[in-house]
């Protein structure tokens, strides 16, 4: 029986790889990467000759019974993806868990990843972080911030370039007061990391083009909505579009009211919205 070596791998500056990855990479039967033409490169740069297969999100379910099939007639094969840890936010969870059934032993080989590179530096509380993956778009994407707000937690995601501001409007509307951290191109030449305010990182992009992979770190600050406020918070969400359901949710986490109470005041409000033709 053979092994699966979960190995990171660079996410920009090739030198950023162990000297066990490399012998990892180096020793293996196979290499199974999500672009073999991205991994090509980094391979030539060592002078690594060992064989790749792609194995990416479109063929990741045929074809992680195929690789299974080689770990269980005795080869090693290393997962690897275009940048960083396999498996967080990119390919790899099917072919780790098929071999973990059929009790392949499962390495892991480990070394950079862009969420661990952008918390490091963002110099906001991480004794404990919650990692969202991607950042949802449009309507979903006020529901994703409104249920960190005012709990005092650190978060972390992904976001496109292209709707980064978009992402930041959204975020300063709902927590004015969070604290943000915009890792971009981490470890690439074009390196950069802008802190702040959430209103102050959007007006610091404002006149900017955005390019290159981004990593949005934020701390939501603990806030505790009073009984007495709980009506014109409601109201507030109500009036910025929010799903009863949403507001209720969030209201109840913040003000730590029982959920029915919250409720209860929510369609009093939602009532009077609606006789008022709000």
């Amino acid at each position: 029986m053979g092994t699966l070596f979960v190995v990171s791998t660079p996410i920009g500056n090739l030198e950023d790889i162990t000297l066990r990855a490399l012998r990892v990479l180096k020793e293996v039967g196979l290499i199974a990467a999500e672009d073999t033409r991205h991994t090509k490169k980094l391979l030539a740069h060592y002078g690594i000759g060992t064989p790749l297969t792609s194995y990416h999100e479109h063929n990741e379910r045929e074809k992680a019974k195929e690789l299974s099939g080689k770990l269980m007639d005795g080869v090693d094969i290393a997962l690897v993806t275009d940048a960083g840890t396999p498996g967080i936010s990119d390919p790899g969870y099917r072919l780790i868990r098929l071999a973990i059934v059929n009790s392949v032993p499962v390495v892991s080989i480990p070394g950079p990843s862009a969420i661990m590179a952008a918390l490091s530096v963002s110099g906001l509380p991480l004794n404990e972080f919650t990692f969202k993956g991607f950042a949802p778009s449009g309507e979903a994407r006020r529901a994703f911030f409104l249920e960190m707000k005012g709990t005092g937690r650190t978060y972390a995601f992904y976001e496109s370039p292209g709707r980064l501001k978009d992402t930041l409007q959204d975020m300063a509307a709902l927590m004015p007061g969070a604290d943000v951290s915009i890792a971009r191109e981490m470890t690439k030449l074009h390196e950069e990391v802008i802190r702040g305010g959430a209103t102050e990182v959007l007006d610091a992009l404002a006149d900017r083009e955005i390019r290159g992979e981004v990593v949005v770190v934020l701390h939501a600050r603990e806030e505790r909505i009073r009984e007495a406020d709980m009506a014109s918070e409601i109201e507030s969400l109500l009036k910025e579009g929010f799903r009863l359901n949403d507001v209720v949710k969030a209201v109840a986490k913040e003000s730590g009211m029982p959920r029915a109470q919250v409720y209860k005041e929510a369609l009093r409000v939602q009532d009077t919205l609606k006789g008022e033709g709000k």
